[in-house]
Formats: C-alpha cells, structure tokens, sequence
C-alpha cells in the first residue's frame, strides 16, 4: 500500500514537472535570458526616431527604449524598418517591441499588441505659412490642382487615399520631405499634430494647419508582440510609473513643439 502511494506521489511530481517544463517561457524572461532588447524603428520620423548620419539614433522614442532596457538590465539591439515593412519585420519576430510614433489602428492590432496609449495625437495639414488660409479644410486640400506628399506605407498615406482622392499625391523620402514644402515642390503634407508642430518649429516657413483640431483622430503607442500578456504587462507597468514620476514628461519636454492654441 505504502509503495502504491509512493508510486502515485512520484507520478504526479513527474505529471507537474513535465507541464512545468512544457509552459512556453515567457517573452519577459526571453529578453532577460538573452541581454538584449531588440527595437524595431524606422529612424526617419522626428521627433519620436531619428538615424542620424553617424549611425546613432535619437528622438523621444529612442531615449524611452532605453529606459525600458535599463530596467531590464540588458542592452538594446535597434532593428531598422520602414512603415512599409514594419508589420512584416514585427510579424516575423525580428523585434521584441517596436517604437517611433506609431499610431494605433485596428488593422495593426489584428496582428500585435499595443502597449497602453502614449499620447493622444491626430492628423493635420503642414504647409507653407504663405498658403496656411488655402489648406484649411479636406474639402479645400481634396483638388486636383493640390500637390499632396506623404512617406509611402503608413497612416499618412491611408488617410491621404481615403480623404483626399482629388489630390495629387506624391510620395517622398519622410527625411526630406519638408524641404520639399519650402522648394514648393509640393503644397500640402498631412501628418500628426506632434510631427507638424516639431517641423513648423525647426523649419522655418511651415505652419501647422490648426494643430488643436485634428482631421482625424489617433493614438500613439508601442508595438508588441501578440503571444505574451506578461511581457505587455510589464511595458504598461513601466510606461505607468514612467508618466508618475515625470521621467516620460521629462523626455518629451526635451523634444515636442507645444501648441499655442
């Protein structure tokens, strides 16, 4: 009787170790394990990412996976991409969470997670101060005689074709682009509120359309992986207590035109 029982306790400690041992470990500890984070970005949307010439990279975003990394205690590993590419590089797992002002949109979250709301932000025109009464509605910038740039692969672009059919849009490196506005290669981007307000203040002789009422609202947050609640867990915790101490706020101070309306 006595080995019965036995036999039955060895079992059912062999029955919970194999399903201990068959538990997936968790992207958390994944990150952890390896040292590394790795950062999916596309560099080229001031002020949230920036690849600068010399190969460093820099904005809000940049700065915020960093601190994100510390707090892990492992170093970041930065995965270029594009706003075309970046759901197929996401997807494919070539990143642990990917940054850089991304917008929130049902299409991307069919795919991944999204980490808890960044900021509030929405599109707008950005134009030369010389044309702002022109472009002041959809209706006024949806003409055929308007030239219309956006990068290729993002939301710009989605609004662009689905607002403004009329116009005539062009496509454009998103590192240039504004100086495409000033040479009066083109009329009108549209853009994010906090992108158009950055520009208008680096870039003298663009004008944010009325940046305090969007054409369309948004969110910003950070791309994460579909197969862990945990690993999103702990990235809202951090970005939680990061806005409670006013280390989020710090960084953005450092970077974001504010609006005077």
């Amino acid at each position: 009787m006595k080995a019965r029982i036995t036999a039955s306790l060895l079992l059912g400690m062999l029955a919970v170790a194999q399903a201990q041992a068959a538990e997936p470990v968790s992207h958390l500890d994944t990150v952890q394990q390896k040292g590394s984070l790795a950062v999916c970005t596309t560099g080229d949307y001031k002020p949230y990412t920036f690849l600068n010439p010399d190969g460093q990279y820099e904005g809000i975003d940049i700065e915020l996976a960093q601190s994100l990394a510390q707090s892990l205690g492992v170093k970041v590993q930065w995965v270029p991409t594009t706003w075309k590419t970046l759901m197929t590089d996401f997807t494919a797992g070539k990143c642990d969470i990917a940054v850089g002002g991304i917008s929130v949109t049902l299409e991307r979250q069919k795919k991944a997670f999204f980490s808890d709301t960044l900021d509030v932000d929405g599109k707008v025109p950005l134009v030369r101060c010389e044309d702002e009464s022109k472009y002041q509605s959809i209706v006024q910038i949806n003409q055929p005689d308007v030239r219309l740039i956006e990068p290729q692969g993002g939301t710009n672009e989605a609004f662009a074709k689905a607002y403004l059919p009329n116009a005539k849009l062009e496509f454009h490196d998103n590192k240039t682009i504004f100086q495409q506005l000033l040479d009066k290669k083109a009329d009108v981007m549209i853009t994010d509120a906090s992108e158009a307000l950055y520009q208008q203040k680096r870039m003298p002789g663009l004008c944010t359309v009325n940046p305090s009422r969007y054409m369309q609202y948004g969110e910003k947050a950070y791309l994460l992986p579909r197969d862990d609640v945990s690993w999103k867990s702990y990235v809202d915790q951090w970005l939680h207590l990061s806005k409670a101490t006013g280390a989020y706020h710090s960084v953005v101070a450092q970077w974001l035109a504010v609006p005077t309306e």
